[in-house]
């Protein structure tokens, strides 16, 4: 790890665009510890037993069928950063293809620069990821654990290492379920994706497609903590409360960068969507809250995640 490596990287981007995305990479593996994969055989059997164990578990909770990514991978940190560059790159395109400026090489070394130091961070904190690959070509999503990152925390927060990787992996697998159940979510999630990025990237900002691309992902995110609570095989409120105080001890600069990266938001769909899904399956089940994944127009409103029993009645479930 030598974060001058990482500075040189960024100072020698080049290209056309508005970010060297090879060099962006490279500024964060630079500084970035890979972490160890030494796993034992039976440390990689039991990444792949928990995935199955949780896949049953979910399609026997939820009632929904559904199958896991064909692609489900034990990483390092410079797996995750290699992973998600592409990633990023997608999501930036419109941006990058749109905005102007006026000092093309240093606004290059400057956005390079960032990107660079998103990756980093995110690969230092990332755990577990399933993954629809937005913007991407085909149908295509993957299932990552990254082992270094799960060992430390586990480690941090004084927990079972085992019970706390099994915690991620159902996190994760209830994921799967949500994609897998509604073929057409990604595509619902790309469009407006685009349309906001295409908006900013012509100076003008669609509230209409953030709105709807936050009600959508606080959806996703409430739905897979409902399935966590009722598919894991044990109580695990000790683990997401040593979570939060641990985010919540970080120092200033931590907690700016969890804002910027938008980690803050991330938390308060976690919250605002338990809430609503954990009505919804009080009063029509688990299996009854899964109608949310029939089809687009079943996705709350902003308005109904603050209303679930004006959701139950628009969808009838």
């Amino acid at each position: 790890m030598s974060i001058l490596q990482s500075v040189r990287a960024v100072a020698g981007a080049s290209g056309e665009g508005h970010v060297d995305w090879t060099a962006a990479a490279d500024a964060a593996k630079a500084s970035t510890d890979p972490g160890s994969l030494a796993l034992t055989a039976r440390q990689r059997e039991a990444y792949a037993e928990d995935v199955r164990e949780a896949r049953d578990r979910a399609r026997a909770v939820t009632g929904l069928g559904f199958d896991l990514p064909a692609t489900a991978e034990v990483q390092n940190r410079h797996h995750w950063i290699d992973a998600n560059v592409a990633t990023f790159a997608r999501v930036m395109e419109p941006l990058e293809r749109h905005a102007p400026s006026l000092f093309p090489d240093v606004a290059r070394t400057m956005n390079t620069g960032t990107m660079g130091v998103m990756l980093a961070v995110l690969g230092r904190n990332v755990l577990g990821q399933y993954d629809p690959l937005l913007l991407a070509e085909g149908d295509e999503h993957a299932l990552y654990f990254v082992h270094p990152n799960i060992e430390r925390v586990a480690g941090e927060l004084e927990v079972d290492r085992e019970r706390f990787r099994r915690w991620i992996a159902f996190h994760e697998v209830a994921h799967a379920a949500e994609f897998g159940a509604a073929p057409w979510l990604s595509t619902h999630l790309e469009e407006r994706v685009e349309r906001g990025v295409d908006a900013l990237a012509g100076g003008t900002l669609d509230r209409d497609a953030f709105r709807e691309l936050d009600a959508a992902m606080t959806a996703v995110e409430g739905y897979a903590e409902l399935v966590m609570d009722r598919a894991f095989d044990e109580e695990y409120a000790d683990l997401r409360q040593k979570l939060d105080e641990r985010r919540q001890g970080r120092g200033p600069l931590s907690r700016i960068l969890r804002r910027v990266l938008g980690l803050g938001l991330k938390r308060r769909q976690y919250e605002r969507g338990k809430e609503f899904f954990g009505t919804v399956a009080d009063e029509v089940g688990v299996e009854g809250a899964g109608v949310v994944w029939e089809r687009p127009e079943n996705l709350p409103t902003d308005d109904e995640l603050d209303d679930p029993h004006a959701w139950l009645r628009r969808v009838d479930a």
